[in-house]
């Protein structure tokens, strides 16, 4: 079945505040599918926000990046599944074992309350990261593109649904994940402005046209939208801009 532009489109909830993601929710909620839930505005409301979205008829993307032992990424994510959330995240850097037995307690819990399996994505590279980050602070040898994508296939072998990347890596990963029989599997970008926006803190960054020509399944979009003057008006530009890739 033929995605709608508003499937593309996931708007990040990067606020601490309460009150303002409330105003955000209420005003797009009839206009996109996804919101994004970080740990920011978590670790301010807690579960009750994720509940606020859902009880609108609304998905959420709970980006808490874990990374920790196996068996408390576990337990974690057993946790965060009774939320009734859609997408959850771990860093692939965690390892093999930690997304498998990731993805076994998510599967688990689904089975006990009775939900609908959320899709575990991994974390690649940081879209706040460069080439430079990787190499003089985390003293990586590789070149990005070829760590991000030992990291997506580990996350394949180990159960991952999709992959968090910068867009610019987005078509290798798709090329990658259809070689291992992966057609399905999700692509989500951070990093994405359109044209007439500011790119912020991001470093590797794409418009959501060619994010999405790059097969990309999801993009997020926080501040163009969220600091607009009028988010409706700004979501419906960048919903014009994912037409334009999909026609």
């Amino acid at each position: 079945m033929k995605k709608s532009p508003k499937d593309y489109l996931i708007v990040a909830l990067d606020t601490s505040s309460e009150s303002e993601a409330l105003k955000i929710i209420e005003s797009l909620s009839g206009h996109v599918d996804y919101f994004k839930i970080g740990l920011e505005l978590f670790c301010s409301s807690g579960p009750k926000i994720i509940n606020e979205v859902k009880n609108r008829g609304n998905k959420v993307f709970f980006d808490g990046k874990f990374l920790d032992i196996p068996n408390t990424v576990s337990k974690a994510i057993s946790s965060i599944v009774r939320q009734r959330v859609d997408m959850v995240n771990v860093h692939i850097t965690g390892g093999g074992e930690m997304i498998s037995k990731a993805k076994n307690s998510l599967v688990e819990a689904a089975n006990k309350y009775n939900l609908n399996p959320p899709a575990l994505l991994g974390v690649t590279i940081l879209t706040s990261m460069n080439q430079e980050t990787i190499s003089t602070d985390l003293k990586i040898k590789d070149k990005i593109e070829d760590y991000v994508l030992h990291l997506t296939i580990l996350g394949i072998k180990n159960g991952l649904d999709g992959v968090v990347c910068s867009p610019n890596e987005a078509k290798m990963i798709r090329e990658a994940a259809n070689k291992e029989g992966k057609k399905d599997f999700l692509i989500v970008t951070p990093g994405v402005r359109p044209v007439w926006a500011k790119t912020n803190d991001q470093q590797r960054i794409s418009t959501p046209k060619d994010a999405i020509l790059n097969g990309v399944s999801h993009i997020v979009v926080g501040r163009p939208i969220t600091a607009s003057k009028d988010p409706i008006d700004a979501t419906k530009k960048i919903l014009d801009e994912i037409i334009e890739a999909i026609l």
